[in-house]
């Protein structure tokens, strides 16, 4: 397992982007969204609109992946 940050592109309402994140939380956010039943591009997109302008979008995915895991 790769504990490093690894730099991933995305599509976000049609603008490329990349984020850093480590292969553990990217394998999570994937997941959540096979099990949304939504595109990662879409999950992610979601995640960029309601993280605010305090937080980036890497440490948003990071603490939204570990609340879906905590309300399970």
């Amino acid at each position: 397992m790769n504990t490093r940050p690894v730099k991933r592109s995305l599509t976000l309402r049609g603008h490329r982007t990349s984020v850093s994140l480590e292969d553990a939380f990217w394998t999570a956010l994937r997941d959540i969204a096979q099990e949304k039943q939504r595109p990662i591009n879409d999950l992610a997109a979601e995640i960029d609109e309601t993280r605010g302008t305090d937080c980036g979008l890497a440490s948003a995915i990071r603490l939204y992946v570990l609340d879906h895991y905590r309300k399970a």
